[in-house]
């Protein structure tokens, strides 16, 4: 039985998430401790800054459950509200669509995919890969590749973090090469600092008015953080600065603007002011080489974009639908290998018992016409021993069954 259990963005917030996020380091001795302690079978752990989930071939998840409240010292209680748990169906279903990006903070994004293939390639340097779960995840890739290139998941603008960086992008060649700064550590600059994040840009740098909070996102996404007091000293050294504080007054003013552009030499500089009321004084947009945008123009990038997403997420939850019945198909197929090898492994030892029979009775001299004639009807007689026997026995309901399941089996045909 496959299933899943984790947490994530969506079920916990960063406090706890924290508790339960496994050191890439320590991986390989996880899914070791794991498999040795508990009667899991198969087992492969993804942990990101915004989910830990264990994906596993065992019983029942409660071992599971059990270890990782253990392993992190977590009382069960403590994680319990927030914990979620799929069966093999759904696991199945959450699998394609965490590697398509729908389950993602931001929809459609690319950086899961990878993540996930680091998990497996960890697992399966540690042994802990089994059948099962290594056609769970392969599938899910192709079917990753498949949402990808026929759907536009991914191509439209459907937050106002994603449209920050579609503006910024318009600004700027490629994000990669600049240096941004997060003003603030809510909601809002968590899910901005993810979106321009996954550009990978030169550095990140959050201010905060509590250094510990900033510290605690900036650390995520490789970032330093500052006080927010210092502000003005680092303003000139950042190509993109986005904003969303709960001041109620502005705290980046016209003139802490203008010295930065000067000490910039004049190197453009792209604003995103995502607070009500506002971070950044309005007459900042009217600076020569500066990009100010506010709440109300990305709005206008996501109306936009809004209505094709929704139709490429609903096509690519179709896609998912119809390759989750395809897998759980694989899967009852699975169920009838043990049968037919023991089915075959018996009609093999038969063989080589009529084979050994007939081969004596060569040696004594019998003909080899009669020793063929002799083994091909004791070998029929044998095989067929068990299921005419059953026939005879049955009864009632029991004997239509069989008699139908006969008839296909050997594709018989009635002589009536």
């Amino acid at each position: 039985m496959i299933f899943t259990l984790g947490i994530n963005h969506h079920s916990a917030p960063l406090a706890i998430r924290e508790r339960v996020a496994f050191n890439a380091e320590k991986l390989h001795q996880a899914l070791a401790d794991l498999t040795r302690t508990r009667p899991v079978k198969e087992v492969a752990i993804l942990s990101t800054c915004n989910r830990t989930e264990i994906y596993c071939a065992a019983e029942t998840p409660d071992v599971v459950i059990d270890w990782l409240t253990q392993y992190h010292q977590v009382a069960h209680g403590d994680l319990a509200p927030y914990l979620y748990t799929h069966d093999q169906p759904e696991t199945i279903r959450h699998a394609f669509r965490v590697a398509s990006g729908l389950d993602s903070m931001v929809i459609g994004e690319p950086q899961i995919l990878g993540q996930m293939k680091d998990a497996v390639r960890v697992a399966e340097e540690s042994g802990t890969l089994g059948t099962q779960l290594h056609k769970l995840f392969q599938r899910s890739f192709s079917v990753a590749k498949e949402v990808r290139s026929t759907t536009a998941i991914g191509a439209n603008i459907v937050s106002m973090a994603a449209a920050g960086v579609h503006l910024a992008e318009r600004i700027f060649e490629s994000i990669d090469s600049q240096r941004v700064l997060f003003i603030g550590a809510g909601e809002m600059i968590e899910l901005c600092a993810a979106h321009f994040c996954a550009r990978q840009p030169k550095q990140v740098t959050v201010a905060n008015r509590t250094i510990e909070r900033g510290r605690l996102l900036a650390e995520r996404f490789n970032g330093a953080a500052i006080r927010l007091d210092d502000l003005g000293d680092h303003l000139p050294h950042h190509d993109i600065v986005v904003s969303c504080t709960a001041s109620p007054l502005p705290i980046i003013g016209l003139g802490m603007v203008e010295r930065a552009v000067k000490a910039r030499r004049h190197r453009p500089i792209f604003m995103v002011d995502l607070a009500v009321p506002r971070d950044i004084e309005e007459e900042v947009g009217e600076l020569d080489d500066v990009f100010l945008y506010t709440v109300d123009d990305l709005a206008q990038v996501v109306e936009s974009g809004l209505e094709s997403r929704q139709a490429a997420v609903v096509e690519a939850e179709g896609i998912i639908a119809g390759r989750v019945q395809e897998f759980l198909g694989w899967l009852a197929s699975r169920e009838t290998v043990p049968v037919i090898r023991s089915l075959r492994d018996s009609a093999e030892r038969m063989r080589r018992h009529e084979v050994e029979h007939a081969m004596k009775l060569l040696a004594k001299g019998e003909a080899p016409e009669k020793v063929l004639e002799h083994l091909s009807h004791r070998l029929t007689n044998k095989l067929l021993h068990a299921p005419t026997q059953a026939l005879n026995l049955a009864e009632g309901e029991e004997r239509s069954e069989l008699q139908s399941a006969a008839s296909r089996l050997f594709h018989l045909h009635s002589t009536d």
